[in-house]
């Protein structure tokens, strides 16, 4: 019996350190790509769009910001910098140019579940 109270206090111990493990999302949804489209095109920030770059579109992060994007599903992650304005549909809290979709592979399914991460604001 005694084993078991050990046991259990283990767990709890380890739970609550795991717990700490987790990254702090601004924001969890549904991240989104684009590119041949735009690509060559200017962003909202003046710079053309480069769909082999690893930026993002946001609609409020200032530009410049960087973050990380985790798709929650499989916990890849990819880092970009917000340098344009979107994604401009329903329910959707970022567009990953065409390089950070296929680092997160996700380009096939065309969205999925993501958790953004600031790592540095301008």
């Amino acid at each position: 019996m005694k084993l078991w109270w050990v046991l259990l206090a283990c767990l709890t111990v380890l739970a609550g350190a795991l717990a700490l493990q987790q990254p702090h999302y601004l924001e969890v949804g549904i991240a989104s790509w684009y590119g041949p489209g735009f690509h060559g095109k200017a962003t909202a920030s003046g710079e053309p769009y480069d769909m082999y770059a690893f930026t993002a579109a946001h609609k409020t992060l200032p530009f410049g910001t960087v973050v990380r994007v985790v798709d929650l599903a499989t916990g890849r992650s990819v880092v970009v910098r917000i340098n344009d304005r979107g994604p401009f549909v329903a329910g959707r809290i970022i567009d990953l140019s065409y390089a950070a979709a296929e680092a997160l592979g996700i380009v096939a399914q065309g969205t999925a579940r993501v958790g953004l991460v600031v790592l540095r604001r301008p």
